[in-house]
Parts: structure tokens; C-alpha cells; sequence
């Protein structure tokens, strides 16, 4: 009972945290789109954080930044988003535009003196990232604070995922992402693709992500990618559901699976177009291990390792860590079993030092932003640059194994 409590106030507080009063220096944030996920993104997060104040908003519909400026308190409404960027009491600004528009808003806010806290994917294609994250507005003297929103790698969940592995031994990692059906509307942004939607876009990009940073290295080879389209009427180019698998260093393999529609699974016929429920997941299986211990000289102790993080991208609601370790001791030379056994070990992450256990993937992403602005130390997580060029690469890579274009790069207003 204590536990579902927890829960249950965890919950409350991460979605209704308590406000605190604001620094006469606090970052100043105008939002570039009246968008569904600022709210939980950045308005939410914001309200805890008394270095940070959202105080404008843009929309290409006036009428509707002023509707939502009204739901959320916001006190400025810009006519347009070039508005926005040339209010000089403006110090950074959060984009979710659509991903076609990443890269042309991205650039004129860095160019407007911004810093930028870029909604993910980043931009819509491998060459606009290079472009993006290689300026030199973002070097030298007055550094600009450029960061792609990779959420969940700031929540101390995942941070004690990664400690619990060993990137030497790792053998294959598997990802799966999916959203129920009905979630992403089909004739939605995500599935334009004129707007740089897709699947691997989108929520695929959280089980790319997650690949390459328990790998902390690049792929050799993408050796397998397959997708399924959208219904007969949509965008041909438009992944609905993505699988792929990619060679990474050492022999290791990496493979991801996710759909942003998905249904069936069940096993009644009639019940094969309901929408499917299932948990984000990221499994990490380790190479067997030869175990250093006490045993005769004609036995040896092997242990092979498998670490699986069950809901990754959004662990404040609820996640687990299974640790998972077969153990067998086994004569040499010959290799007959002479026992085995299993230890389980079952982990929970909610809370660092500096910061709470309601504190959403979010909040803390937006803690080491500040801080980064501010040129304090941290925790020491970040996106890099270089990462974020990494990352549009290897999904440009895995469209075009595919047999898809690379989602293309619009003229720039």
C-alpha cells in the first residue's frame, strides 16, 4: 500500500509541482509553436524551477497562441515567430515544430542570440544537422546553449542503467518503442511527409538514441531494416512501424522495433485492429563472463549477464531495472555442467542529489540546460553536438537500407 501511494504522489507532484518565486536573473523563454508537448516539456518543469520563466509565445495562428497563452498564463503573444526571436528580452526559446522546421528555426534563433532547447529529432535529416551543430555561433567567445531534447537520458534511471552494464561485454541490445493506435493521428504532422514525419522520426529515434549511448559508439553496418507503411491514401514515403538491426564494434548488435499505430496481438481475430499497450523497453545481453573465484582448477564459473529497463523514456511514472545473472559452474576442459542458478535483482531510480523523485525526464533536462547557460558543472549529462550529428546519420542510413528516402530538407523561408 505504501508503494502504490508513493506512486500514486509521485504522479500527483511530477504533473502539479509545487511553484516556487522566480530569480530577478531567470532565464527568460519564449516558445516557437503553440504545441501539445511544450506543457509537459517545458511549461510543467518550469514552474519548479525558479531560474526559468516562460514568457512569450508564437503560433502561425495569432488566435491560437492567444488561446494558449491564456490556458497556460503565458503574458506575451508574438505575431509571428521571427517576432519572437527579435524580442530582446527574450533569452532562450523551446522548439516543437514540426520537424521540417527544425532546422530553419533552430539556425534563425542561434542566429537572433538564442539559446535553443530543440525538440527531438532535430532536425530533418543528417546534412541539416552537420549544418545546425557545426556553427560557429556556437563556439568561441559568447557560446550559444544548442541542446536536442533527448529527455529521458537525464532522469537518474537511465543514468543507473548505464552504470549497470559493461560496454566491453555487450552482445546484442535490443529497443522497442510503440504508441497504442489512435495516440498519433494518421493524417497528423508525424505522418507527412513533407514535414519530416515518420515512425523512426519520431518515437523510433528514443530506441536509436538508447542504442548509441549504451553502445557509446557508432554502428559498422545497418545489415537489416524494414518497415510498414501507412493505409493505402497516406504518404507512401511514411513509416508507420520500423525494425532494424545495425553491427556495432566487437561483433555486437543493435536492433530496434517500433510503431507508432499499433494494434493487434491479441488472440481473438476480431480483436486484431484494438490497440496494443506496451511498456518502452531497452535489453542489454552481456557475453558470457568467466567468474574469478574460488572454485577447484578442473571447474570454472561462467555468468552471462542480461540488465532490461522497462518504460526508458518516461521513468518517472513508473520503470524497473532487471538485473538478471545465470550462473554455471562447469568442468574444464570439456565443458560438462555440473550446476546452475539464477540471481534476480529488481531496480528502482527516482531521485539524485539535486533534484526530487517527482521530477519528471523533463525537469531534469531542463535543470542541466540552466546550469549549462549559467556555465555551472551539473550532473554531467549532455546531448553533444556531435552526438546529435551521429544520430541523424544513422537514421538517414537505416531509411535508405530500407528502400526510403531520407526525410528531405524544406527551403528556407
Amino acid at each position: 500500500m505504501f508503494s502504490f501511494a508513493s506512486f500514486l504522489w509521485r504522479n500527483y507532484a511530477s504533473w502539479y509541482p509545487k511553484e516556487v518565486s522566480k530569480q530577478s536573473d531567470a532565464i527568460r523563454f519564449g516558445l516557437l509553436g503553440a504545441t501539445s508537448i511544450a506543457p509537459s516539456a517545458i511549461i510543467t518543469p518550469a514552474k519548479s524551477h525558479p531560474e526559468v520563466i516562460i514568457v512569450a509565445v508564437a503560433a502561425r495562428d495569432e488566435r491560437k497562441a492567444a488561446a494558449y497563452a491564456k490556458r497556460y498564463k503565458i503574458p506575451i503573444i508574438h505575431s509571428s515567430y521571427q517576432a519572437l526571436l527579435d524580442d530582446p528580452a527574450i533569452d532562450a526559446v523551446y522548439i516543437a515544430l514540426p520537424n521540417a522546421y527544425h532546422f530553419e528555426w533552430a539556425t534563425k534563433a542561434i542566429e537572433a542570440g538564442k539559446h535553443v532547447l530543440l525538440e527531438k529529432p532535430s532536425v530533418s535529416n543528417g546534412e541539416e544537422a552537420a549544418k545546425l551543430f557545426r556553427s560557429p555561433l556556437l563556439s568561441g567567445k559568447n557560446e550559444l546553449v544548442l541542446l536536442e531534447a533527448f529527455h529521458f537520458r537525464f532522469h537518474p534511471a537511465w543514468q543507473k542503467l548505464l552504470s549497470l552494464m559493461d560496454r566491453d561485454a555487450i552482445a546484442e541490445v535490443h529497443s522497442t518503442q510503440h504508441a497504442p493506435k489512435g495516440y498519433i493521428a494518421t493524417y497528423g504532422n508525424m505522418c507527412k511527409y513533407s514535414l519530416a514525419g515518420g515512425c523512426l522520426m519520431g518515437m523510433g529515434s528514443y530506441t536509436v538514441a538508447g542504442l548509441r549511448e549504451i553502445f557509446g559508439t557508432e554502428p559498422e553496418q545497418c545489415l537489416e531494416a524494414t518497415y510498414t507503411s501507412l493505409a493505402p491514401g497516406h504518404d507512401k514515403e511514411i513509416d508507420r512501424a520500423f525494425n532494424a538491426r545495425w553491427r556495432f564494434p566487437r561483433g555486437a548488435i543493435g536492433s530496434i522495433e517500433t510503431d507508432m499505430i499499433a494494434d493487434g496481438g491479441y488472440p481473438l481475430p476480431l480483436m486484431e485492429e484494438f490497440p496494443t499497450l506496451r511498456l518502452p523497453k531497452i535489453m542489454i545481453k552481456h557475453r558470457e563472463k568467466v567468474i574469478e573465484d574460488d572454485s577447484p582448477a578442473n571447474e570454472e564459473h561462467v555468468v552471462l549477464k542480461t540488465v532490461t529497463m522497462w518504460n526508458f523514456t518516461f521513468a518517472v511514472i513508473w520503470h524497473r531495472i532487471d538485473v538478471e545473472e545465470e550462473h554455471t559452474i562447469r568442468e574444464k576442459p570439456g565443458g560438462r555442467m555440473i550446476r546452475t542458478w539464477t540471481d534476480r535483482r529488481y531496480i528502482k531510480e527516482y531521485a539524485e542529489e539535486s533534484g526530487s523523485d517527482s521530477w519528471t525526464s523533463y525537469r531534469h533536462q531542463l535543470e542541466v540546460f540552466v546550469n549549462r547557460i549559467r556555465g555551472r558543472p551539473g550532473s554531467g549529462v549532455w546531448v553533444e553536438s556531435e552526438d546529435s550529428v551521429k544520430q541523424m546519420t544513422m537514421i538517414d542510413d537505416a531509411y535508405l537500407k530500407a528502400g526510403l528516402p531520407a526525410r528531405k530538407s524544406i527551403p528556407r523561408s
